[in-house]
C-alpha cells in the first residue's frame, strides 16, 4: 500500500526531482517557491507519496488564491509511470486534505503540451488517473498568450472608437452583474453554462462577478464598453492572478454580438494590462466558443495550450 504524507521541511520545494532534468526541476522548484512565499499553498499541504527509501517517488500539492484558509485546486500532481496506485493514493489523500480544510470541490487543470512550471507530460495517463479518483472534466479549453516588449502601448492595436468605456470606480457593481447576467443567458462556455443551470443567470454573474474580484486589480481597469446607441456591448475585467496578468473575463452582450466587439474587448484588456507594465498576458476560452478564441487571435495573441479543466466534489 502506497503511503503518502506530508512533505518535510527539508523536501521542499523540490519534492519530487527528475534525475538530468535541469529545466523542469528548476521550474517547479521556483513555482513551488513562489506559491509559499506568496500563500497560495502551505508546507503541510504539500503532500508526498514515500518510496521504499523514505523519499518523495510522487506528489501533489493543494492550492488556493493567495491567504485564504480553503483550498481550491491542486497543482504539481506527480506519479510515476506504471504505479497507478500510487497516483490513485496522492489524489485520494489530497481530497481527504482539502475537505478536512473545509473544501465542498476540488480543481486541476491538465495542459497539453506539457510545459513550465509544472511539466504534465503524459496527458492521457494523467487524465485517466484523475477520472479513476473522481475527477470529472468541467471545462475542454484552449489557453493563449501575448508577450508584450515591455514599453507600454507601443505596438498594441488601438482601442475600438465605436466603444466609450467606462469603469467600475465610476459606476459600482450592479451594471457590471446585469451584463454578466445577459451574457450568461446565452454562454457557449460549459462550466458557466453549468453555473446557470444550477444557480440561475442572475446569481450565476454574481459568482462570477465575485471569484473575479478576488484576482488582484484596480476599480479602474474593470469597464463597461457601450455602443453608440447608449447600451452596455462588452464587458472587460482584466487582472493579475498570482503568477501573472490575465485577460480575467470578457464578454459581448448578446444584442451587440456580430459586430467584432469580442475582439475590441481582448484588445481593451490587454491594453489595460500593458500600461500598468505587464510584459506578458494570458487568457483562455472554452473549445466551444470559437468567437472567443477568434478574438483572442484577432488581438494577437496565440494559442498556447489546451487545457482541460477537471473537478471533484468532496
Amino acid at each position: 500500500m502506497t503511503s503518502v504524507r506530508t512533505a518535510r521541511p527539508e523536501e521542499l520545494p523540490a519534492l519530487v526531482e527528475h534525475p538530468g532534468d535541469t529545466e523542469r526541476n528548476t521550474a517547479t522548484r521556483a513555482y513551488l517557491t513562489q506559491l509559499l512565499d506568496s500563500g497560495c499553498t502551505r508546507p503541510e499541504w504539500c503532500l508526498v507519496a514515500e518510496g521504499a527509501d523514505g523519499r518523495p517517488v510522487g506528489s501533489v500539492v493543494l492550492w488556493t488564491l493567495p491567504g485564504q484558509a480553503v483550498p481550491l485546486a491542486l497543482v504539481l500532481f506527480e506519479a510515476p509511470a506504471g504505479a497507478p496506485d500510487t497516483g490513485t493514493a496522492l489524489l485520494d489523500a489530497a481530497a481527504a486534505r482539502a475537505a478536512e480544510l473545509g473544501a465542498t470541490e476540488l480543481e486541476h487543470v491538465l495542459d497539453s503540451p506539457a510545459q513550465a512550471p509544472q511539466f504534465q507530460r503524459d496527458p492521457e495517463h494523467r487524465g485517466e488517473l484523475l477520472r479513476k479518483s473522481g475527477f470529472g472534466v468541467i471545462r475542454d479549453g484552449r489557453r493563449f498568450r501575448r508577450l508584450l516588449p515591455g514599453s507600454g502601448l507601443a505596438g498594441l492595436p488601438a482601442d475600438d472608437p465605436r466603444l466609450t468605456f467606462r469603469t467600475l470606480a465610476e459606476l459600482g457593481p450592479e451594471p457590471f452583474v446585469e451584463v454578466l447576467r445577459d451574457l450568461l443567458a446565452d454562454t457557449a462556455d460549459a462550466r458557466l453554462a453549468a453555473d446557470v443551470r444550477q444557480h440561475g443567470a442572475r446569481r450565476a454573474a454574481e459568482l462570477l462577478f465575485e471569484e473575479t474580484a478576488e484576482l488582484r486589480h484596480d476599480p479602474d481597469w474593470w469597464e463597461l464598453g457601450y455602443d453608440p446607441d447608449g447600451t452596455a456591448a462588452v464587458i472587460s475585467l482584466p487582472a493579475e492572478n498570482p503568477s501573472v496578468p490575465v485577460i480575467g473575463f470578457v464578454g459581448v452582450a448578446p444584442a451587440h454580438r456580430g459586430k467584432g466587439y469580442a475582439t475590441s474587448a481582448v484588445v481593451r484588456g490587454t491594453r489595460i494590462l500593458a500600461a500598468h507594465g505587464a510584459t506578458e498576458i494570458r487568457g483562455d476560452c472554452d473549445a466551444a466558443n470559437t468567437a472567443m478564441a477568434k478574438a483572442f487571435r484577432s488581438a494577437g495573441y496565440e494559442n498556447l495550450a489546451d487545457r482541460l479543466e477537471f473537478a471533484r466534489p468532496l
